[in-house]
């Protein structure tokens, strides 16, 4: 079996990506297979495990993927069409019972807040911008919030409050995603793109995994492919957030890129480094080690940004 046909041989919420991005479907056959995720695919399922409160897992986030931060982000990696009427009702859930403080071990200022107004962290709140912009609510504040935090440097870090400095990628990627889908909502806005702007530099100055001032690899984790990558930064989710932002690859991305096109088997597919530990509600992929058509489908796409296909 091809790579492609292998691809195709998965899940509606893969399916209609490899067919939108890989094999240029026509636009009404994505659409078709799209609306699957609804119906009959991982979102479907994910769906259905929605409490009527409007949490999955019994809470807002926690360190496991099964919480309500976490399943919104799958729904919308998958690709859940926002205007459905399944996803409607599910996102109204949200944002009509769920706040921060929901099955929360600790009293937390910010406990009150509804899911969508978000919390403290920036890494979260970039995820929370991202998600909410995705499903059409009015994330505004919130992003008025991220563009305040952004540093110096042109990123962003979780750890401002503890003292820190400078920013981390971790946090930056997830801001960064958060930006483009408001900015993708809102249909253009000039202060988003010049911050979206000075964070694409903040990576790219860095050449999307070494340090700046001395060129070595600021951590070797970031060249292991994880799916999800749920708030964790890796080169492959870098290169796929600047392929979906458009326009040319940047020079400065070309070694990433090449760690990409090395990584790819006798099979012409990807593996599954490494996965983040916590429950899922059920697995995507086949475990570590082996072939992970999220991370293919991934990589493939992005080389084909790259090769100007």
């Amino acid at each position: 079996m091809n790579v492609i046909d292998w691809l195709l041989d998965s899940d509606p919420s893969i399916r209609w990506q490899v067919m939108r991005d890989l094999t240029d479907e026509p636009a009404d056959v994505v659409t078709a297979e799209r609306a699957k995720v609804t119906t009959e695919s991982w979102g479907a399922r994910l769906l259905a495990l929605q409490a009527s409160d409007g949490q999955w897992g019994g809470k807002p986030w926690s360190h496991d993927w099964t919480d309500t931060f976490h399943v919104l982000e799958l729904l919308r990696r998958f690709g859940l069409d926002p205007k459905s009427a399944q996803a409607r009702r599910a996102v109204g859930l949200v944002r009509e019972h769920v706040t921060w403080g929901d099955g929360a071990p600790v009293v937390t200022p910010w406990a009150d807040n509804r899911f969508f107004d978000g919390e403290v962290e920036p890494c979260i709140n970039g995820n929370v911008v991202a998600t909410g912009s995705y499903f059409g609510v009015d994330m505004t504040p919130l992003l008025d919030r991220l563009l305040g935090e952004q540093l110096p440097d042109g990123g962003w870090n979780c750890e401002v409050e503890n003292g820190a400095t400078v920013s981390s990628f971790g946090t930056t990627i997830n801001v960064l995603e958060g930006l483009l889908e408001y900015e993708r909502g809102v249909g253009g806005h000039a202060a988003v793109r010049e911050a979206r702007n000075r964070g694409d530099e903040y990576m790219l100055e860095r050449h999307l995994f070494r340090r700046k001032s001395t060129g070595e690899v600021i951590d070797p984790s970031w060249l292991q492919f994880s799916f999800p990558p749920w708030y964790f930064y890796d080169v492959l989710r870098g290169l796929d957030y600047l392929r979906d932002a458009g326009g040319d690859p940047d020079g400065r991305a070309a070694e990433a890129i090449e760690l990409v096109r090395s990584k790819r088997d006798a099979d012409d597919r990807w593996l599954l480094d490494s996965s983040h530990e916590g429950d899922l509600h059920f697995a995507m992929d086949e475990g570590d080690g082996k072939p992970s058509r999220w991370n293919t489908l991934r990589a493939m796409r992005v080389l084909r940004w790259a090769e100007g296909s």
